[in-house]
């Protein structure tokens, strides 16, 4: 086991946006390391968000990231020998990479032809607060609010 906690290697902000969530985005979205494919993917989602909400694709994503965006989130916490689902706040960087898997995960549900599409569909319906992603979150918040009566066990 380590001493100290690794260190987060910085990442490279994007080629079109300049942006480092895109990067981020970008490496959640990749498998087998085929980086080139993701953005390529990711590139043509924006797209086809711009053709489809006659916006910027790029503002369309980020207010899509935003809307996905958990606030708390439920831990197990054994207690007595019991577990208890305690609500707890979302780390700031546990934030992004939960709404990013969540996109992207659903993304990859979701009917279309290309995952461009798929995604950019998505993208496109949790801006407008709806779509799988979008439920997700509200699922997240509810079943917080839910069991904000065990929030005293907090750690």
């Amino acid at each position: 086991m380590r001493k100290a906690q690794a260190k987060k290697l910085p990442l490279a902000p994007d080629g079109k946006y300049n942006d480092k969530l895109v990067t981020r985005f970008v490496n959640n979205l990749m498998w087998s390391g085929k980086k080139s494919t993701a953005i390529t993917i990711f590139y043509d989602a924006l797209d086809k968000v711009s053709k489809i909400t006659n916006e910027d694709g790029y503002e369309v994503w980020k207010k899509a990231l935003q809307n996905v965006t958990p606030g708390v989130e439920v831990r197990s916490r054994r207690i007595g020998g019991a577990t208890f689902q305690i609500p707890s706040e979302v780390r700031a960087d546990r934030k992004i990479s939960l709404s990013m898997k969540w996109l992207i995960r659903y993304s990859r549900e979701r009917n279309g032809k290309t995952m461009a599409d798929k995604l950019a569909n998505e993208i496109v319906a949790a801006s407008k607060g709806e779509g799988a992603a979008f439920k997700k979150k509200e699922d997240t918040h509810r079943m917080a609010e839910a069991n904000k009566a065990f929030s005293h066990f907090r750690i």
